[in-house]
């Protein structure tokens, strides 16, 4: 399996791998917004000449961005492999194509929902399919097999273990969403629990 190293940066500690490459591997990419504010940094919010707030902070309504407190995480999972997430400042073909070609190999089959943002991946050198959300089609069979191979939902799925895992929280800075997101990030691709979770993240730190 060929790979490409993503070299995390260092507040977020360690390395994960997101393959690809045209030898059959499929990789899913989407995005997913998060409302985070400036919770524990008096400083940022009375910059944004707001008092502060006892209550959960609520995000805008729509596609957010760094500035409107609702951050965006792009994900890129290959199917049976590893997943890398990272928050960014925006949403934009000028914002995500470093973060692509860094990420996945040219040639790879890239599976996405009918965004804009995506339509140049081929410009950008890899094959590209959809399916449209907005027309309620979720998955689509293109061979015939009875399989519905077109589809972002291990992507979709691993969205709904993160927001299930930030709830909890009740609110995190965006400061240290990072951190959140890195961590969740080597959990799931270290496939351990219990003990050897531990013994994986120790062998991290400790190299």
């Amino acid at each position: 399996m060929t790979c490409k190293e993503w070299p995390l940066s260092c507040d977020r500690g360690g390395q994960a791998q997101a393959c690809g490459g045209p030898t059959g591997e499929t990789v899913e990419c989407d995005e997913v917004y998060v409302v985070a504010g400036h919770k524990g940094h008096p400083s940022a919010v009375k910059k944004k000449r707001r008092k502060g707030r006892r209550n959960r902070l609520k995000g805008a309504p729509g596609r957010g961005t760094l500035e409107k407190e609702k951050p965006p995480i792009v994900g890129m999972i290959q199917r049976g492999g590893q997943v890398v997430i990272h928050m960014l400042e925006n949403v934009r073909q000028k914002t995500i194509k470093p973060l692509i070609q860094e990420t996945i190999l040219p040639g790879t089959l890239v599976l996405t929902d009918e965004y804009d943002i995506y339509c140049r991946l081929p410009q950008w050198g890899y094959d590209h399919k959809t399916v449209c959300h907005s027309a309620r089609e979720y998955a689509r069979d293109e061979d015939g097999d009875g399989f519905h191979e077109v589809h972002v939902n291990t992507i979709e799925g691993f969205w709904s273990l993160l927001r299930s895992w930030l709830r909890p929280h009740r609110g995190i800075s965006q400061e240290h969403l990072p951190l959140y997101l890195g961590f969740f990030e080597f959990v799931h691709n270290a496939k351990n629990r219990g003990k050897r979770l531990l013994d994986a993240l120790l062998g991290l730190l400790l190299r």
